[in-house]
């Protein structure tokens, strides 16, 4: 994302003296949380903390949001960070023409009068900011079994390692994801066509591995799937602050951060303290309808509360400087889907008519009542149109039964 994603504002709202400090953009910034503590203090008249905590609990036991699980591996990124990926590989039977399925280390390789049989599609999803490979999870659960995926974890998310460069001092940026993308398709598909999907700073990763490896694109990717993403100017995005206050809030926030990431202990104590505001941001900057099923809701919270402060502060300045608008004609010859949400306050929907304007023949969807975690929001719009794109590459028959695996939302759909 950014990218202020639902765990930045999150993150930034939740150490209140650090903003009052800031001044102006406090004031900015308090618009939100004050929005989401109305919310919250509208709950408070009726429901008591203790049971708002046992209802956490309970949400966090029946939920079976992120608990799919596929084959472990690590790849090593060019500064050493191991990077966690799990591979999902096909059922017997059910590949586009037959093919059994592959291993951990790589499509099994299948010999037919003494030529061996072409390596599988694979498909390779990269999240968001503060989120995890768990995010894909109904997308997960609609493809499993049917094509060969792969999910990863960004660097300092989910369970790959913290930067290695990040931790001797060293800037992190968009190109350095690109790279990192690069090590887990070299350890989890050598070989073979590959479609790539990328969700907020995952699609901005998808565009530096495509501007720093033109050749691969070129030699293997199939199809391309960009969604809630930007190609730059995101710091043009207002992320729906008064308009008076944005310019002091993007000048301060970089410093406040830092400053917030140095006292990573104290904010994380502050974060748990204030979990029912946390609850509204993250409800605000992630969802775009008022009916999306509580236990999704939480998943999400979970997910971002996993993403420790110092690492918000640590990937923020990557996203103001992002701008690969230049790479995107290398996406041109190849089916390309581009999906956002109509609510999105984090890569609004703009960024990805942008996107289209520079791949005239990509079909562009924009999902009514959505917001920045669309594939979560509203799965069943994103599973078929994400279907709809395997089919076209050639990844999965047109006979496939995708499922929809749970709608979460009203109204699902797209243009």
């Amino acid at each position: 994302m950014s990218e202020i994603s639902a765990g930045d504002a999150m993150a930034t709202a939740a150490s209140a003296a650090g903003w009052r400090r800031a001044g102006v953009a406090g004031a900015a910034i308090g618009v939100i949380a004050a929005g989401a503590a109305a919310g919250v203090a509208v709950e408070r008249l009726t429901v008591g903390r203790g049971m708002r905590k046992r209802a956490r609990l309970a949400l966090d036991a029946t939920g079976p949001y992120g608990s799919l699980r596929g084959l472990p591996g690590r790849a090593t990124a060019d500064d050493g960070t191991e990077l966690y990926y799990e591979v999902d590989e096909v059922d017997p039977g059910n590949g586009p023409d037959g093919t059994p399925p592959g291993n951990a280390a790589g499509p099994r390789r299948r010999w037919l009068f003494g030529r061996k049989a072409p390596a599988p599609v694979t498909v390779v999803f990269s999240h968001g900011y503060c989120l995890s490979q768990d995010s894909w999870h109904f997308q997960r659960a609609a493809l499993r079994g049917l094509v060969r995926t792969v999910h990863w974890d960004q660097r300092s998310h989910g369970r790959s390692e913290r930067g290695r460069a990040q931790a001797q001092g060293v800037h992190v940026g968009i190109d350095q994801l690109g790279r990192d993308l690069k090590a887990v398709i070299d350890a989890a598909a050598p070989e073979g066509p590959l479609v790539l999907v990328g969700h907020s700073m995952g699609g901005m990763t998808m565009m530096a591995l495509a501007d720093q490896y033109p050749a691969l694109m070129r030699d293997r990717v199939v199809a391309v799937a960009f969604v809630g993403t930007s190609s730059g100017k995101l710091g043009e995005v207002n992320f729906g602050l008064p308009v008076a206050g944005v310019n002091a809030v993007r000048r301060v926030l970089p410093g406040v951060l830092r400053a917030l990431g140095s006292q990573a202990e104290l904010v994380e104590r502050g974060r748990r303290a204030t979990a029912d505001l946390f609850a509204g941001l993250i409800k605000r900057y992630s969802f775009g309808s008022r009916d999306v099923d509580p236990a999704v809701e939480r998943f999400a919270e979970r997910l971002i509360e996993s993403t420790p402060i110092d690492v918000v502060a640590e990937f923020y300045p990557a996203f103001t400087e992002h701008d690969k608008s230049a790479a995107l004609p290398l996406f041109r010859d190849v089916p390309v889907l581009i999906l956002a949400g109509d609510k999105d306050l984090v890569t609004p929907s703009s960024h990805s008519e942008a996107i289209a304007d520079r791949l005239p023949d990509a079909e562009l969807v924009i999902v009514p009542d959505a917001g920045h975690l669309v594939m979560l929001e509203h799965p069943e719009t994103v599973t078929d149109r994400l279907a709809d794109l395997l089919v076209r590459a050639g990844a999965v028959p047109e006979s496939s039964n995708v499922g929809g695996h749970g709608s979460t939302a009203q109204q699902p759909g797209g243009r």
